[in-house]
């Protein structure tokens, strides 16, 4: 199988491996659309080891995570979840967005997050030791997650982090042509236009151009749309629904391509 395609900016490799081989957690911390998820899937393809992915959100719950009885014809049966799956089979777990999750989640993984790598399933009186390969990995964003949504620092403080960010604007235009194919001259143009949107401080906006976005893009554009119709659908119309902030980025944008 072909590895996802990943451009490192740091020691980010490097750290996640030590991780790996010391039985430590990692928390990805940064903005959507930086990289977080893609990275976790090609480590996950660098040590040949399976990755369960759990995209978090306000209902998840540590049931979700640990498993639940099921009516299986006329037998109630216990589904082991994802979370219990990869602590039995030495997975990597990945927590998309763990900010989002129920407050019991993160009671249900501080146990797997210290010295005792131990699940405790409390419906079955079972306590699973965590296979040897198992590795948990969270994501957050914190400037998106502020208040209520922040994770505690007794949390934060049993994972070793790493900050995504965008990218220097080289870096950018190199995962924009690997990414797509895209012409050189238009992947700067493209990061040439998130640049400018995203030094715009006065625009408020929630979220600013991810690298994601511009790929969405240039995926477009390579495929034969228009450029300037592919930045409007995939970098503007996605940011905001405020139609002067939609405007001043459009004409931005048609500025430079």
């Amino acid at each position: 199988m072909k590895a996802p395609y990943y451009r490192p900016v740091g020691k980010e490799i490097e750290v996640f491996e030590k991780a790996f081989e010391n039985n430590l957690p990692i928390l990805l911390k940064g903005p959507t659309g930086t990289g977080k998820s893609r990275f976790v899937e090609y480590m996950a393809h660098q040590l040949d080891k399976k990755m369960l992915t759990v995209a978090c959100h306000e209902e998840t719950s540590s049931t979700d995570l640990i498993g639940r009885y099921i009516i299986k014809g006329t037998e109630t049966v216990w589904l082991d979840g994802p979370l219990t799956v990869a602590v039995r089979n030495g997975y990597i777990l990945y927590l998309d967005e763990i900010a989002e999750a129920r407050p019991d989640v993160i009671v249900a993984i501080h146990p797997l997050t210290d010295h005792r790598r131990m699940l405790y399933i409390d419906k079955l009186g079972e306590t699973v030791k965590a296979h040897k390969d198992f590795m948990l990995v969270a994501s957050f964003n914190p400037g998106y997650q502020k208040g209520f949504k922040e994770l505690k620092p007794s949390t934060r403080q049993r994972f070793v982090a790493l900050s995504f960010n965008f990218p220097e604007e080289q870096i950018e235009k190199e995962i924009l042509v690997n990414e797509t194919g895209i012409d050189k001259d238009i992947a700067k143009k493209l990061v040439s236009i998130a640049s400018k949107i995203r030094n715009l401080n006065e625009l408020g906006l929630t979220e600013t151009v991810s690298t994601r976005l511009l790929v969405d893009a240039a995926k477009l554009i390579h495929s034969g749309l228009p450029k300037r119709v592919a930045v409007h659908t995939a970098v503007v119309e996605p940011l905001s629904d405020e139609p002067e902030i939609v405007e001043a980025m459009k004409d931005l944008s048609n500025l430079l391509i």
